[in-house]
């Protein structure tokens, strides 16, 4: 299998219609994807002295950072509107493959940076709430 290009990692933001359309956040230059999971151990007398996992349970989270330049895109302002009202949005993450994973975020932190006559930057972390599945 050959490997995926990063440029194909796209982070997007769902238009509000219905049905939705996905806008990409314009002007990413990096993009990372984190799936975390709590572990529920059920260790007791008869594990042999090791440790047991209850599969299945457990809090699981997907969190998303991205850096890029700002556009000034609609797809921006959304996330922007987000960060300042602290509401969720649906998201979509789509790869180079096709595959495509969508679920709500809320963003956790948003960043702006920009030096004289350079462009103005910015740095994103999204925060997953409620299930993250195939698309």
């Amino acid at each position: 299998m050959p490997a995926q290009s990063g440029a194909a990692f796209l982070l997007k933001i769902t238009d509000g219609a219905s049905p939705p359309v996905y806008q990409t956040v314009a002007g990413l230059r990096t993009t990372q994807m984190s799936i975390n999971g709590d572990t529920v151990v059920i260790t007791h007398k008869d594990s042999g002295g090791w440790r047991d996992l209850l599969s299945g349970a457990g809090t699981r989270s997907v969190s998303v950072s991205a850096a890029g330049i700002f556009l000034g895109s609609a797809a921006e302002s959304a996330v922007r509107g987000h960060a300042l009202a602290g509401t969720l949005d649906d998201y979509e993450l789509s790869f180079e493959d096709g595959e495509r994973l969508r679920g709500r975020f809320l963003v956790q932190r948003l960043d702006y940076a920009g030096d004289f006559n350079g462009e103005r930057n910015y740095t994103l972390q999204l925060e997953s709430s409620g299930p993250v599945v195939p698309a």
